[in-house]
């Protein structure tokens, strides 16, 4: 009675391709990454989304804050967001809604936004709609 040896077929991937396709991707990315240049101007909109409406903060043009229809000043708007958040307890779906006067230099949106970011809670930046 002869036993015959069964080859065994191995279950083998061979990674090398995607390393490949994973290096020319990341290759791609830091290449087209350093070229783009962002000049931003605040968009009139068509878009017809609402955003939800939990927290608004206005920011006017002689540098006046509106938290949520209450004047607020920039000490103190990261503290009342966050007690906002953590009072009504809904921080995944909190969403700040930016409203900036037309001319309101760029920095004053983007430190709502960094505040917004820091507190792990999401920003939209309000935009006027289109006139036909």
């Amino acid at each position: 009675m002869g036993f015959s040896k069964r080859n065994k077929v191995s279950a083998e991937f061979s990674m090398s391709s995607l390393t490949d396709i994973i290096f020319l991707l990341l290759i791609f990315f830091i290449l087209t990454s350093s070229v783009v240049k962002v000049d931003v101007k605040l968009p009139i909109s068509d878009s017809k989304t609402q955003a939800p409406q939990d927290i608004s903060v206005i920011v006017k043009k002689n540098g006046k804050l509106t938290f949520n229809g209450q004047s607020s000043t920039w000490n103190k708007l990261e503290k009342r967001i966050a007690a906002h958040v953590k009072y009504h307890g809904n921080k995944d779906n909190a969403t700040v809604l930016i409203i900036s006067e037309v001319g309101v230099p760029w920095e004053n949106v983007s430190k709502v936004m960094k505040i917004a970011a820091g507190l792990k809670i999401k920003a939209v930046i309000a935009t006027q709609p289109r006139s036909n």
